[in-house]
This record gives C-alpha cells, structure tokens and sequence, in this order.
C-alpha cells in the first residue's frame, strides 16, 4: 500500500468475501477439548476462561492474499479426528451445555478504551480491583473469580494477537514479492504491538477494532451469528487518522484502502442474512455535530466494497452538513442499499425518555437492523420476541362487533395479554442465562461488568432492557379501517360473511377483495383515516410497553421493523380484512404495505410521520423503492429534499433502494450472473438472489416511485 487507493486489491479481497460460509466449528471444537479434559478440576469460570486461551493458543491463524487487516476464522476442512470429536461434542457437550435462550452481539463495545489502554491496560485495572477485595466475603470471592477469568480471557487475545504476528512474519520470509513482504512484516509488527498495548497510528487503530471483535465472535457457549457492530469510527479513529495526515504519516487514499478492508472481514466474520456495520454522524457528548472526512471516507465504504456488509447509518440532525446527506444520497442513487439515514433528535430524545442522560443518549448503534441499543453499555434483547399484529387481529374476529371501538377494546386487550405473556417468557429465558452462561472476555469492554464485579450474563451491563417487534402495522390499519367502512358504515357484509371470505382466501369473492383495495383507503396516501389508525395502534403499543418500567432501569422498549419475519409471518398468516392473500408477505416495517401507495412518495413520508416515532427505541424501519431506470441527477436532489422533509417531520429511518423491477426479475430467473446484487429488506441488506422465493417476490411488490 503505497499513497494511493488501491482498487485492484479491494477488487480481488472482495471476490471471495460474496460467497464465504462463516462458521466457527475450529475454535469451539478446541474450546470444549480443554474444558472437557478439565472437568471437575476448578471452578466453571476459571475452567471457561482456560479453555478460550487454549481455543486462541491453538486456532489456526489466517492471513488471505493481499490482505491489510487481519484476523479471520480458518477456512479448512476436520480431520477424521477433529471430525469423530466434533461429533461428540454437539451430542454431549453442546447439547448438555448452557441456555440457548437470547440473544447477543447485538451492541458496540467500548473501542475507546481499547484504543486507550489496550489489553494489557485493562489487566492492570482489573488486578487493581482484585487487589482491594475481601476473599472471606463470599460476594468478593465471587468477584474474584470473575475478575481471575477476565484477566485469563485477556491474555488469550493477546496470545492470539501474537500468534498472528508470527505467523505474518513467516509468511514474509517465504515470499517473494518485495512489496508483499514489506507489507507482512508490517502487519507482524502491528500485531506484536495491538491490540495489547494502546494503538499508535491509524493503522494500528484499525487492526486493534478489528481484531478484539474478530476474539469477540467466537462464543463457544453460544455458538450462534455473531453480529458485533463496529459503533461510530468517526469519532474513535479520528484522532489517529488527524494526526498521521498531520503528521504526513498516511495519505486519505491509503486510509480509504484499510477502512475497505476492515469493511471486507465484517463479511468474513458474520454470515449473511444477519446485519453488521457502524453508525457515522449525529451529535457527540458536548451537543457538537460530528461531521469529519472520514464520516463521508466510511459511507464511501459501501460503494466500494459492494457486498451486504457492513449495514452502514448515517445519524441525521438540523446542523448536519448538506455534504454528509448529499454523500449518502449519492451512494444511494448508484444502486446500493446503504447508507440507512437515521433520525438522530428523534433517537436521542427517545433514548432520553427510557432514563439515559444527554451524554450517553448520543451514544447509540443500530444495533443490528434498526434496533437502538447503548453503545458499550448495554445488554439489550432486541426483537424479542416478535409478535404478529394481524393474527392477533384475525383470532378477534370470531364474533359479531356493535361498534369499531368494541373492536379495537377486544383488539387491544389481546395484544396487551400478549405483551404480558411475551415478557413473562422473556424474563424466565433471561432468568435461564444467567444460570449457565459466562463471557468474561466480552464483559471487559461493557460497562459496568468490571465495576460491578459481574459478569455481562449475570446482570453486569448498564442497561438490560428488551425490545418487542410488532410486525404487520400497514396491514392491521389497513384492515381495520376497512371493517370500518365497509361493515360498519356501508354495510357490504357482516362479520360472518368477512370470516367466509378469508377462510376461503377470497377464492370465489376476488369482487369483494377488489372492493377492499379499492374503496377502503389505504395507508401511506396521506389519507387521514387509514393513518390515524396507525397513529392510534402505535401509541397504544407504545404506552402499553412504557407500563413495564422498573427502578433497577429495566425498560420495555417497543419496536416496528421486522427483519425477515413479515415473510415467516405472511406464510403462517391466512388472508386479511385489508385484501392481502394466505402466505403473502405482512408490511415490511412502518411504511405502508407492498403496492398500496398511489399517490407517491412524497404522501408515503406525509403518511409515515404523522405519529410519534420516538417511543419506538426498538427500532423503526420505512422501506421506499425507486426506479433506477428513472434516476437521473435531477432525481437526486429530489430524493435528498424527500429525505429531510421525512427527516424533519420526525421520521425514525429511512431506507432506499435503488433499482427497477426489470432486473429484480432478470436476477430472480439467472441468479448466477447477479450474485452480488444487495437488496434492502426490512431493517437489513441481504442479496437477492439468497432470499426466499416469498421475499423476493415481496421486495418485488413493492411501489416502485419515479423522480
């Protein structure tokens, strides 16, 4: 890498990274050797922090071709033995082990004070603290242990870290390219150093992020998808990056160059289908607006890079320069499915509500699709679970209505039992994990884990709240307001003859479903009736999940993005008062349901922001297709002026893609010639050509606008 971007590179790291399977198979098959072969010997934790520095002591290190930053899992087939022991590992150990229940990874850890201390710096700490407890005391012992397991924990990273700095340096002995070698030897000095000590240079920096997340991944007791996000590096790279431009130390094209392959090892980390990336913009501690070159340098990623990772969010505010929005758009407009532009005012003032204060409610991430967590704070169960807005709509219409606000006391009251009954679930699953489950490594960079003394699975995080989804909004107003006007005011039918014509899938009555969809007005027109009942719904929802608030800080935090669970829904769904067909895809996120906007984009944002978004920290996603065919540099200052008109009218986040039918269709019947075509969903990016036969055809469905 010598002073310019390097295309040809970022070119060649890219072509493997669309097509990579991600497991973690290696690490966990040593993982469980070591903890087997130490049963009964000492305590679980200390036994559980030996047996991960034996995983990174004994992990193949993997340094691909051409590669800048470093640190992935090894791509290689089981021996026989590997093979006969992997096998009694999932049968005994895995099986027997700890709760699959929950989630994780779905947050930032704290960067900053890698950067800062690095390691060895947190040891230290953490030895200070052992220092001044009472081991006579039982909770101390307890600690103690902890802290013992943290310390282990550590050591195995920069074991790890120094496993790859030799094996860096022998890979440059035996190569022969002089540019190379050079290249080799520096990543063999970088690793020696980083992250163990505190990062020297922008360099440094990079590999020190990537690399602790890299360790982070691998979760034997949970071995799931890690989806670690990567927080806001426009504020933590920073300083290293102003001080080697300063200082003449790097150039921007060179720092482009790292930043691209940092972006091509998230897809070697996490396996597609899932959301990993970074948050740049918004306003920091001291109210100032973050806006820097490599905010614009780290949304250029996406175009550059051209796979479904990283999931990249641009956090909007008034004093946003037009330079940052203008970027995003631009980006956009080629095609590509990020950056997601994200409200800020609207989510600190939310995260405000939930009992943040200022200086740590600008401090959030998207924490996989829109979900809203703390940045390294927080142990956030998002999307847990997810409920079905129009089944709990069809399982209360068994029976004659005499008004619409009977219908809504019977409609509400059921999803208040499912709330109830939902977070009853969701505290026992939680109650569970923490009864098997440890993971001292990641609990040294969560506040306040070290502080307290607590593991991250034993309560240790700052805030463990927990994020319903509510799927199928468009819809269930949809089909509301159309018992509204075609039962009770025009008295077409009545509830019985509604029940025959679902139950028949509105086979034999397509002049009915015809009459539904196109007499009853629809949400996203800018049509007062349909939208105030998506404003009604939503702030029940929201007050009804704001009842569950504790003094310890736990907080229920409603959400209205579905992931892909409005395709998992609409197939278990049967047909629905607002014309939607069994099986067809619920309403992918806030905005309105495929295909209904008639009036345009501009009445779609009119419709979507006629209801308080900020109660909804869990997450708001509003999806808007536009046809590339019709994209034309005029389109885009449009498209930018429709941003900030959803923006200020306090939307929560705006997606887009950019792209015509015409090739949704080409990619749908010869998938092998576009395999890297990346497609916004609901909440995530996904290829196309991956997804479901139903979700294709939903992103399809959608409204296609000109401009």
């Amino acid at each position: 890498m010598e002073h310019g971007y390097d295309r040809e590179r970022i070119d060649a790291l890219r072509e493997p990274a669309v097509q990579k399977t991600v497991n973690y198979r290696e690490f966990t098959l040593h993982f469980y050797r070591d903890l087997m072969a130490s049963y009964w010997q000492k305590p679980f934790v200390l036994r559980y922090a030996d047996a991960l520095y034996a995983s990174f002591d004994r992990t193949e290190p993997v340094i691909g071709e051409g590669e800048l930053i470093v640190g992935r899992i090894a791509d290689r087939e089981f021996s026989k033995e590997e093979e006969a022991d992997w096998e009694k590992i999932q049968k005994y150990a895995m099986a027997a082990g700890p709760s699959p229940f929950g989630q994780d990874s779905h947050m930032t850890v704290d960067y900053e004070r890698l950067l800062e201390k690095g390691t060895s710096g947190i040891r230290r700490e953490i030895a200070e603290m052992r220092e001044n407890l009472d081991l006579t005391l039982p909770e101390d012992l307890e600690k103690d242990l902890f802290y013992a397991s943290c310390q282990r924990c550590l050591e195995g990273v920069e074991r790890f870290a120094q496993r790859y700095s030799q094996y860096a340096a022998g890979l440059a002995k035996q190569c022969a390219d002089p540019g190379r070698k050079k290249e080799l030897l520096r990543i063999s000095e970088i690793c020696a150093h980083v992250p163990k000590k505190p990062a020297r240079d922008f360099y440094e920096a990079v590999q020190s992020v990537h690399f602790l997340t890299f360790c982070l991944s691998n979760k034997p007791l949970k071995p799931t998808s890690p989806q670690y996000q990567l927080g806001r590096p426009d504020r933590y790279f920073w300083p290293f990056y102003q001080r080697d431009m300063e200082a003449g130390r790097i150039t921007e094209e060179e720092a482009q160059t790292l930043l691209d392959c940092l972006a091509i090892q998230i897809n070697h980390r996490v396996p597609h289908g899932l959301s990993s990336g970074y948050m740049v913009g918004g306003r920091d501690a001291e109210g100032r607006v973050v806006s820097n070159d490599l905010t614009r340098m780290l949304m250029r990623v996406v175009e550059q890079v051209r796979l479904v990772y990283p999931s990249v969010g641009l956090c909007w505010c008034r004093d946003t320069p037009a330079e940052d929005l203008e970027t995003a758009a631009k980006i956009i407009g080629k095609g590509h499915s990020h950056p997601a532009i994200f409200n800020d005012e609207v989510i600190t003032e939310g995260l405000k509500r939930l009992g943040l204060p200022p200086e740590e409610a600008c401090s959030y991430i998207h924490s996989t699709c829109v979900e809203i967590t703390p940045i390294a704070a927080s142990n956030v169960w998002v999307a847990s679970p997810y409920m079905n807005l129009v089944q709990k709509l069809l399982d209360v219409l068994d029976r004659e209505y005499s008004s619409m606000e009977e219908l809504f006391d019977a409609y509400f009251a059921h999803i208040g039992e499912g709330i109830r009954e939902n977070l009853i679930a969701e505290q026992k699953s939680r109650l569970e994990r923490q009864r098997f489950n440890l993971d001292p490594l990641l609990s040294c960079f969560v506040r306040d884990c070290l502080e307290a003394g607590r593991d991250i699975e034993w309560g240790g995080a700052r805030y463990n709240w927990i994020m319903p989804s509510f799927v199928g909004l468009s819809n269930a107003a949809d089909a509301l307001y159309a018992i509204r006007e075609l039962i009770f005011n025009q008295k077409r039918w009545d509830f019985a003859g509604l029940n025959k014509m679902l139950a028949a899938n509105f086979q034999g009555f397509e002049t009915q479903r015809q009459m539904i969809l196109r007499e009853a007005e629809k949400y996203g027109n800018d049509a007062d009736g349909p939208d105030s009942y998506v404003q009604r719904i939503s702030q029940w929802i929201a007050a009804e999940c704001g009842k569950y608030r504790r003094d310890d800080g736990f907080r229920l935090a409603p959400s209205l993005f579905c992931w892909v669970m409005h395709d998992v829904f609409g197939q278990e769904t049967g047909a629905s008062p607002d014309g939607r067909l069994k099986g067809f895809p619920l309403g992918d996120g806030s905005g309105p349901a495929q295909g209904r906007e008639q009036n345009g984009p501009t009445a779609a944002v009119l419709s979507c922001t006629k209801w308080d978004h900020t109660p909804f920290i869990g997450g708001i996603a509003m999806n808007m297709k536009f046809s590339r065919k019709y994209f034309k540099e005029d389109s885009l200052r449009k498209m930018t002026a429709l941003i900030r008109t959803y923006l200020k009218r306090g939307g929560f986040e705006l997606q887009i893609n950019v792209v015509d039918r015409d090739t949704l269709l080409a990619a749908r019947e010869q998938p092998e010639l576009y395999r890297d075509l990346v497609v916004r969903i609901g909440g995530y990016s996904d290829y196309f050509t991956r997804l479901s036969p139903t979700m294709q055809a939903e992103v399809i469905e959608r409204t296609e606008y000109e401009l």
